[in-house]
Parts: C-alpha cells; sequence; structure tokens
C-alpha cells in the first residue's frame, strides 16, 4: 500500500530510531525519530507542534516504557495539560506517575542581559536535573523562540543553538524542538534546521476556505524517508498522518463473489454480485436510489456477518437509518450489533488530503470488509485533486481487501461529465441509475456499463424500490423504445389480451375438429352397423337357399327311384 520506499523498515537499520506511537508518521519516517538525537519540529502557529511533540513524549512514556520530560517556555504545565485532556491523552495521570516532567520556564526578555559570557548554563542544569530525576528517554523544548527571544546578537544566538543541540546529542536523549516558521524559510533565524539531525515541517494551508495540515520530512540524516507532503489529522482521537504515495498494482485480488443485496442485479452481473475487494461506483440522477443500493449492499454485508463502514456526506446517521427503513432496508440492527459504523461529515469540514487522512485512520481502526462512500460527487475543487483522492481511497481499499461502493451524482444529460470520467477509470464495475420519462411519469432504469471479468448482462433494467427493497422488472422493449411503467403494463396488457384471444381461437377449432372427427367416426360406425346387418341378411339368404337346394336335390333323386330310374 505504501511507497516501497517507506514500507520497509529493514532499509533503516544503520540508524536507531525512536519510535513515536504516532500512526503513520513511523511509516514514513521509516521507524521514528533518530534515538539519541534532536529533531527539529517547525512550522506556523496553529499546526499542531506542541501537540505532536506532547503526543510523542505520551506515547512513549504509555506505551514504549520511556519517560519524558517537556521543557514549556510559554505554555503553563496546568494549561498544557488541560489542552490536551479533550484528546483523551491522560497527561496528569503520567506526570503524577512520575512517567513524564513538565516544567515551565518563564523566560522574560527584559531580564535577559545579553553580553558575551552569556549562556545556557543554568538551563542546561535545569534540564539535567529533570531528566535524571526520572530517567527520561525523550526530551521536548518548546519552543526553541521564546528561549532566545532577548537574544539579538546572531553570533551568540547561533554559539547557544548549537550548544543545545549537542548537549542534547551528548545527553543521549531523544529530543523534539519546536520552532516557528520564519519568512521565507524554516525557521525564524534560520540556523536551527542546519544545527538538527531531522527536520519535520508541519503546514497549515487555507485553499478557498478549506484548511489542509501537511507534514513533511525535509531532512534526515543517515536515513532514508518519505520525501512528499503527506496530510495529517488532528481531531478528538488524536494525531494520525497518512502515509500514502501510491498503492502500486500488485495488491491481490479475489475470485469470491459477493451479493450485492439485490438478486436481480446479482444475476445481471453473471456471477452472483461484485468480486471481493473491487471497487464500484453507481452513478446517476438524483433521486435515482443510488444511496439505496449502497445501503442495500451493506444490508446484505451485515447479514454475512462483515463489517461495514459508510462514510456519508450529504447526510446524517440517523437520516439515513430512517430513509432506508422506508424501503425495507433496516441499519439499526446491524449498527447495534458492532456491524456497521457511519462516519457522516460535510466535505467542507476539511480539505480533500484530510478526509483521505480521517477514512484511513478510521478504516484502520474499523478494519471493515465493506467500504460505503456516499456521495463522491460531494466533493468540490479542481478535479485533478478529487481524482488523485479516490485514487488514494481505492487503492486503500483495494490492499486491504475491501469492496468498495463509490455513489456518484451525475449531471443532467448524455454526456459524461469530467468527475465520472475520471473516476470510472478507476472502477471494477460501473452502473448507472437512468430515469425514463414517459405518458406523464417517470421511471427508473439500471444497466450495467461495465464489470471487468465478468460476462454482465447488457440489458437494461427497470427497477423499483418498494417496501420490500429494490426489486428488478424486465424493461418492454418494443417498436417505439423503451417502455416502462404504467406504459410497460399498458402493453403487457394489450398483449395479454391478444395472446387470450388467440389461445381461445386455437382452442375454438380443436374443438371443431373433435365434433367433426367425432361425427364422422359416428357416421362410419353407423355404415360398418347397416353392412354388418346386410351382411348377416346375406348370409342367411344364402343358407336358406342352399338348404333349399339340397331339399329339391333329394326330391328329384326319390322321384327318379319311384319312376324305376336309376339315379
Amino acid at each position: 500500500m505504501n511507497d516501497p520506499k517507506i514500507s520497509n523498515h529493514a532499509e533503516s537499520i544503520a540508524l536507531a530510531k525512536t519510535l513515536t506511537g504516532i500512526r503513520g508518521l513511523d511509516d514514513l519516517t521509516l521507524g521514528g525519530l533518530p534515538a539519541g538525537r534532536p529533531t527539529l519540529l517547525c512550522g506556523a502557529a496553529g499546526c499542531g507542534k506542541t501537540l505532536l511533540a506532547v503526543t510523542f513524549l505520551i506515547n512513549g512514556a504509555r506505551d514504549y516504557g520511556e519517560n519524558g520530560v517537556f521543557m514549556s517556555f510559554e505554555e503553563r504545565a496546568v494549561d498544557l495539560e488541560q489542552n490536551v485532556a479533550s484528546l483523551g491523552y491522560g497527561l496528569a495521570d503520567l506526570v503524577a506517575a512520575k512517567k513524564i516532567v513538565i516544567d515551565h520556564v518563564h523566560v522574560e526578555r527584559a531580564e535577559i542581559e545579553e553580553s558575551g559570557d552569556y549562556d545556557l548554563e543554568g538551563l542546561f542544569v535545569r534540564l539535567n536535573h529533570a531528566i535524571d530525576a526520572i530517567g527520561a528517554k525523550r526530551v521536548v523544548l518548546d519552543t526553541v523562540e521564546a528561549l532566545f527571544a532577548g537574544f539579538t546578537d546572531k553570533g551568540i544566538l547561533r554559539a547557544e543553538l548549537r550548544r543545545l543541540f549537542a548537549w542534547l546529542k551528548d545527553k543521549g536523549v531523544t529530543a523534539i524542538i519546536t520552532g516557528e516558521r520564519g519568512d521565507g524559510q524554516l525557521t525564524r533565524y534560520g540556523i536551527e534546521e542546519y544545527v538538527s539531525d531531522c527536520v519535520i515541517l508541519l503546514d497549515n494551508r487555507v485553499d478557498e476556505q478549506i484548511t489542509t495540515r501537511r507534514l513533511r520530512v525535509v531532512k534526515y540524516r543517515g536515513s532514508a524517508h518519505g520525501t512528499n507532503e503527506y496530510p495529517f489529522l488532528i481531531d478528538d482521537r488524536g494525531i494520525s498522518v497518512m502515509p500514502i504515495t501510491s498503492a502500486g498494482l500488485g495488491h491481490k485480488i479475489s475470485r469470491e463473489s459477493v451479493s450485492t443485496g439485490v438478486p436481480g442485479l446479482d444475476a445481471m452481473l453473471g456471477r452472483g454480485g461484485y468480486f471481493r475487494g473491487s471497487s464500484v461506483l453507481i452513478s446517476g440522477l438524483a433521486g435515482t436510489g443510488k444511496s439505496t443500493f449502497g445501503a442495500a449492499f451493506i444490508n446484505a454485508a451485515c447479514h454475512r456477518g462483515e463489517r461495514c463502514m459508510l462514510f456519508a456526506f450529504e447526510e446524517s446517521q440517523d437520516q439515513i437509518v430512517r430513509n432506508m427503513g422506508s424501503v425495507g432496508i433496516e441499519l439499526k440492527p446491524h449498527i447495534d450489533a458492532g456491524l456497521l459504523r457511519f462516519e457522516a461529515a460535510r466535505p467542507s469540514l476539511f480539505g480533500f488530503e484530510m478526509h483521505l487522512a480521517r477514512m484511513n485512520r478510521d478504516i484502520e481502526d474499523f478494519a471493515p470488509q465493506v467500504v460505503v462512500v456516499d456521495p463522491i460527487s460531494a466533493f468540490r475543487g479542481p478535479s485533478l485533486e478529487i481524482h488523485a483522492t479516490l485514487v488514494r481511497l481505492a487503492d486503500i481499499c483495494k490492499t486491504r481487501g475491501i469492496t468498495a461502493v463509490f455513489t456518484s451524482l451525475s449531471s443532467s444529460g448524455e454526456l459524461m461529465d469530467e468527475s465520472e470520467r475520471s473516476v470510472s477509470s478507476l472502477m471494477d464495475t460501473w452502473i448507472s441509475l437512468k430515469d425514463h420519462e414517459a405518458n406523464g411519469e417517470r421511471n427508473r432504469l439500471l444497466y450495467l456499463l461495465k464489470s471487468r471479468g465478468m460476462n454482465h448482462s447488457k440489458q437494461l433494467r427497470e427497477y423499483q424500490l418498494t417496501d420490500n427493497g429494490i426489486e428488478l422488472v424486465d424493461a418492454y422493449i418494443g417498436t417505439e423504445g423503451v417502455l416502462t411503467g404504467t406504459a410497460r403494463l399498458a402493453q403487457e396488457a394489450r398483449e395479454r389480451d391478444a395472446s387470450n384471444t388467440r389461445a381461445q381461437g386455437i382452442a375454438r377449432r380443436r374443438r371443431e375438429m373433435a365434433r367433426k372427427r367425432a361425427s364422422v367416426e359416428r357416421q362410419i360406425a353407423d355404415l360398418k352397423a347397416e353392412l354388418d346387418t346386410e351382411e348377416a341378411e346375406m348370409k342367411t339368404r344364402i343358407e336358406q337357399e342352399e338348404a333349399q337346394e339340397v331339399v329339391y336335390a333329394d326330391d328329384r333323386s326319390r322321384m327318379a327311384t319311384r319312376r324305376g330310374m336309376k339315379p
């Protein structure tokens, strides 16, 4: 899934590293920050420097058994604890357990007497005591500008900065030093980045009123690292970085089919459903039922016991659950069973990459087998950025074997818009939903534009949203085109009438034939009976005549005897 350059931690074995425990950051740095060395974390105000540094310390104390020291030159300890409490970090508990020390050093510029023999020795003593007190392995200094606020002599400043970084390295602690971004350069003084072994730049850009946070590893001595800009996310679950640049095309494929939740559509696909791990685009005009097809797929998957995640960008969870219930798709039981999770947010809440980072984090946390994004057309912005975001999301799902369904609102008209054209090439299956208006009514039609690896149906099919879900019906295609709805019903009724008439004619002719046959057979029987009667009478007469002839012969014989004649 990840950039090959950052996917193999084994490549960075030459340099000891310390895991930050920050999701994604350890991937793009190939194992974390340089162990026992200082790292400069720079950026403008509000980009998350202090939060990332605190997370580094908390993860170390909580997950890796490495205590830490946070030396603040701006925020008091109580303020810092309160600021991160909303993220559930439990910083105060770690401080109470003596796993983390927060030391607030108040630096007043007016009290600093800058002279040739001024140094940071006092700071080193104080920091050394804090480190030794808890055996700290991690140190954060926040911020370097506050520490050196009273210095105007660049010579002294450069010398003390070098001393500070060298002291931390000699101490053997893995340190993060935060710094404010300068005008036209990474840091305010332009020196810190040169004495640091690792430099990470945080950025917080605002484009068309949408903020996107990005992170870039500018420098990492002795180690390869991801060199691109990576979006990172700060929310109530902390900070996470998305290290993905490209998933490539080496992901595994599956030959298993999973039901779409619509039996008629399963039959149209020819294999009983979508390929598991494939990407599916369902596009159509408003009101064609795109979300319903997505919900039907989720419903079927949850019934199989699979985990599903729905990213909604136009409707809330409650809206979707209510609306799907009206067509017989009950999602609430799946939510209660922990099989379905909603993540609903307006597209304008974040930039594209922030949304992508959030979805990537949510997918990692929930590990779903099915993801539905409804709809991708809600994103507004340059088509190239939208396309890049969707490519990454599709790659995330493919790499994890997740079957992903993306819905998209199509523009009116027959021509495909730019967003559809750019996205469609990413998809394995593309289902187009359309409205067909005729005879004063509107009906819905579905057809499969493509489904890679399947001998799918090429037919138009009418579908209906019923109380029992989505049902496909055969579209009537006649000489006047496709007939749907009542026009189809009327035509089918006419055809049924014509068929009944033809059937009745055939039956009538069959009855006539039977009747004629019976009549002829009766005539034959009568003739035969007559023949038999005549034959019997004739036979009797013949027998009578033959008997009479015998009598005649006997009489002549007796008469001849009496006359003395010899017979």
